[in-house]
């Protein structure tokens, strides 16, 4: 996830160039970890590109910063625009796009309130989960690092400085040899990915936890209960445990950057047959569908970017 080809980025209120969008070494944040953040995507389709489900992005980022207290001038709406704007400013079809919001420069202590800034920066596709990735799977393992509880920060909002529970536990899962982790919550049962949350497929239902197991809600979750829905595709919300894992017949990750990842193994041992299960693949394909909008189903889920007209090879 590279900075390359990036021009302008939306700041306070305003399209920038790149090499303006700065802050100082003094922001509360980069002492305390005191922001907020969003992961979102835009994709291009036969109509042209469209930012994915970005009101519900946008109403996350304004919940996750109210559980903070980092009260900044906009409206929702307004950060709906400027996310739009800064992807058409950018001429990015296929964007990560990163809004940003975090106490800044005037005051050094837990005990005083800074001045609250607000980013916007669009990305070239990141590129997180290729093709192969998503027809083959992933290896998961069991984090010796616990996720936070709810009870201690809130699960709920995507805070910049809970995500160092997510690098540790990426980290480490990395270095023997595994592609992602999975976490378990201080009650003992499965919290959810590094920076994904997890569902498993048995007997053809799919099965997934929620904000009681201190997991971020996450809008891609949410999508796949949407489009299992459509397909007919029983869900049940309840507790995971490793051995749900074992047992699954499927299993997978959602998330913005992850979109619908498949788990082919979790420590060592194969999840079904150890690779992409047909239940996965039939949401991956609604998913993909709804994403770029070459099917009308959800069709309310992408906010087109105005602008930037569809290409002669998307249409």
């Amino acid at each position: 996830m590279g900075f390359e080809g990036v021009e302008y980025v939306w700041l306070n209120g305003r399209i920038v160039p790149w090499k303006d969008a700065t802050t100082h070494v003094s922001a509360h944040a980069l002492h305390y970890g005191t922001g907020v953040f969003e992961g979102i995507r835009s994709y291009d389709g036969p109509s042209g590109p469209a930012v994915f489900r970005l009101p519900e992005h946008i109403d996350r980022l304004f919940a996750s910063a109210a559980a903070y207290n980092l009260l900044h001038p906009f409206s929702p709406q307004q950060l709906i625009d400027a996310t739009v704007e800064v992807v058409a400013a950018n001429g990015m079809r296929n964007a990560y796009i990163r809004p940003l919001v975090w106490s800044g420069s005037e005051h050094l202590g837990i005990r005083v309130d800074s001045p609250i800034d607000v980013a916007i920066l669009a990305l070239a596709d990141m590129g997180h989960v290729n093709a192969v990735t998503k027809e083959n799977g992933v290896r998961a393992t069991l984090s010796p690092y616990r996720k936070i509880h709810t009870s201690m920060i809130p699960s709920t909002a995507k805070a910049c400085g809970q995500y160092l529970n997510s690098r540790l536990a990426i980290r480490e899962a990395m270095a023997r040899g595994f592609d992602s982790a999975l976490l378990l919550n201080t009650d003992g049962t499965v919290a959810e990915g590094a920076v994904e949350n997890l569902f498993v497929v048995r007997d053809g239902r799919f099965i997934t936890n929620d904000a009681r197991s201190s997991i971020l809600m996450g809008i891609t979750r949410d999508a796949v209960l949407g489009l299992a829905e459509d397909l007919g595709i029983e869900t049940e919300v309840r507790a995971l445990t490793p051995q749900d894992l074992w047992e699954a017949d499927e299993a997978f990750f959602t998330g913005t950057a992850s979109e619908i990842t498949p788990i082919r193994e979790f420590d060592d041992r194969p999840i079904g047959a150890g690779g992409r299960g047909p239940l996965t693949k039939r949401v991956q394909d609604a998913f993909d569908a709804a994403t770029t909008g070459t099917s009308p189903t959800r069709a309310a889920w992408r906010t087109p970017v105005k602008g930037l007209a569809a290409t002669a090879a998307a249409s």
